[in-house]
């Protein structure tokens, strides 16, 4: 579950910091305990990642709803 620290976060921390965690896994030289935390704590940042951006899509297709709800109101 995500934690309400990660909730705070912003998209850009949450890829950035996702960026990092995936750059130290593909790196290497981590104990199989650290790997594990790792992969754990990139699941996260992405859940946090899709919620931004599906979030923003839900924006944008108000938007385009409202706008074409208004294009129609216009036209009648």
């Amino acid at each position: 579950m995500t934690g309400k620290v990660d909730q705070a976060l912003s998209y850009e921390q949450a890829r950035d910091e996702l960026i990092e965690v995936v750059r130290r896994l593909e790196a290497g030289g981590t104990t199989l305990e650290e790997s594990l935390a790792l992969w754990e704590r990139g699941e996260e940042l992405a859940k946090v990642c899709r919620r931004w951006l599906e979030g923003a899509r839900a924006r944008l297709d108000a938007a385009l709803a409202e706008e074409e709800a208004e294009e129609e109101a216009d036209a009648e």
